[in-house]
């Protein structure tokens, strides 16, 4: 690691640009994984009362917003130079982070359909404004061949708070909790963003000056990677099917109790301890993985787990289906924490593929798409097969057979096509050479 050989010469402000990246996208990650993707479901069921299918509606809603806020923000930054400019990049994530805090903090006193409505739009503006904003500092504080180790920290720490510490999946605990970790960042971002004296000054300048060596991805190094190639396409694909099989599987795991109970709402500690420490060794497979490797070996990799977890509980269903009283009520601890290894190589991989297919003037653009298409339009579009299988009263079993046939299906289709490739080459260079 790069970081090492900063320490080791006292390079202090590159090293703060590492914690700052790392301490803004854990805080980030972990407000979209709890207070966003759990709390809301909660706010709306409970507080105003409206069905699982109404709420699943509203926030495909807040993905679609989400998305289209993300891209024209994306594109602004790069047309008026705003993805290169550090403090621009700072006020912009204090702004959205204050947005964030308000609603955070209201959140709880909202009782009718067109308050959680406004909440859902104003919270897609947010949003939508701020991942292509934090993805871009990447650009400024982690050097390129650091990013998939940078990316696994993150993840690490994300999952492991969110799995560990023991809180009910309730609006007002997430909301007070959000709250209190807030205000401290907004007080910070809001010195970096504003305050001028000379060593904050001689920092920032130092920072900013890092995106002329870090900000040229590791997939640009021939050439600046185009937002219609082939070379950035296809990893959006990707990342948008492997977004559609972690949501559309999850989203029936944590309606089924007897599953949820047992693992990432378990009441033992234990339990949800061995899930973190999944986590955190799923992270540190992917960050060395993706730091020594081709991109093809991670997703490869991310594919062939995500088809070994969904094997595993369709498995145990049906063998708990004809052997009930082998079976017993409990589920096997080793299904929710292989898929927590799953979502962690994913997770890694979206950290850092992003600032590595981009530069400095296409890295608002690619952070958008990447991000809006990869992550919330699948988040979307499962959302909505979701409550077609709903409507259709589709059994547990049923519902993860087809996230199974998907993730078999993507992974057959993903090793030919890299078969196919490489034969392609051989044959290219064979033909060169009998030339």
């Amino acid at each position: 690691m790069e970081l090492l050989t900063h320490l080791r010469r006292r390079r202090w402000p590159t090293v703060a640009g590492y914690g700052l990246f790392v301490a803004l996208m854990v805080a980030g990650y972990y407000y979209n994984i709890t207070f966003v993707q759990l709390g809301l479901i909660d706010l709306g069921t409970r507080l105003v009362g409206l069905s699982e299918t109404a709420v699943s509606m509203w926030m495909a809603t807040l993905a679609l917003v989400t998305l289209v806020v993300a891209v024209l923000t994306g594109v602004t930054m790069d047309r008026r130079g705003w993805s290169n400019q550090f403090r621009t990049k700072l006020q912009l994530l204090f702004g959205v982070v204050c947005v964030q805090f308000v609603l955070t903090f209201v959140a709880p006193m909202i009782r009718t359909v067109p308050a959680f409505g406004v909440w859902i739009v104003v919270a897609s503006i947010g949003l939508g404004v701020g991942f292509p904003v934090s993805f871009a500092l990447a650009i400024d504080l982690v050097p390129v061949p650091d990013r998939g180790y940078v990316a696994a920290g993150i993840t690490a720490i994300a999952y492991f708070i969110a799995n560990a510490i023991p809180l009910s999946w309730s609006i007002d605990v997430f909301s007070r909790l959000m709250v209190v970790a807030m205000a401290p960042g907004i007080v910070v971002l809001a010195v970096l963003s504003f305050t001028s004296f000379d060593r904050l000054d001689a920092i920032l300048d130092a920072l900013a000056s890092q995106s002329d060596s870090f900000g040229t991805g590791r997939f640009c190094d021939d050439e600046p990677v185009r937002a219609r190639q082939l070379s950035f396409v296809v990893p959006v694909v990707l990342m948008f099917g492997v977004f559609f099989i972690d949501s559309l599987g999850f989203l029936r795991i944590i309606d089924t109790p007897s599953l949820l109970l047992s693992s990432w709402q378990s009441p033992q500690l234990s339990t949800r301890l061995f899930i973190a420490v999944a986590h955190v060794v799923g992270a540190v497979l992917a960050g060395v993985i993706y730091a020594n490797y081709s991109l093809s070996r991670i997703f490869l990799w991310t594919f062939a787990l995500f088809a070994l977890t969904h094997v595993m509980y369709t498995s145990d269903l049906r063998f708990a289906a004809v052997f009930p009283s082998i079976a017993g009520d409990g589920t096997s601890p080793l299904n929710p924490a292989l898929y927590a290894i799953a979502v962690s190589f994913y997770t890694t991989l979206n950290f850092a593929l992003w600032p590595d297919l981009s530069t400095p003037e296409t890295i608002g653009t690619h952070a958008a798409i990447g991000i809006g298409v990869a992550g919330w339009l699948a988040t979307f579009s499962s959302t909505a097969l979701a409550l077609y299988f709903q409507a259709a009263e589709l059994t547990l079993l049923s519902h993860l057979n087809v996230v199974q046939a998907l993730s078999l299906l993507l992974l057959f289709g993903l090793a030919v096509g890299l078969y196919a490739r490489r034969m392609v080459d051989l044959a290219r260079a064979g033909g060169e050479v009998g030339a």
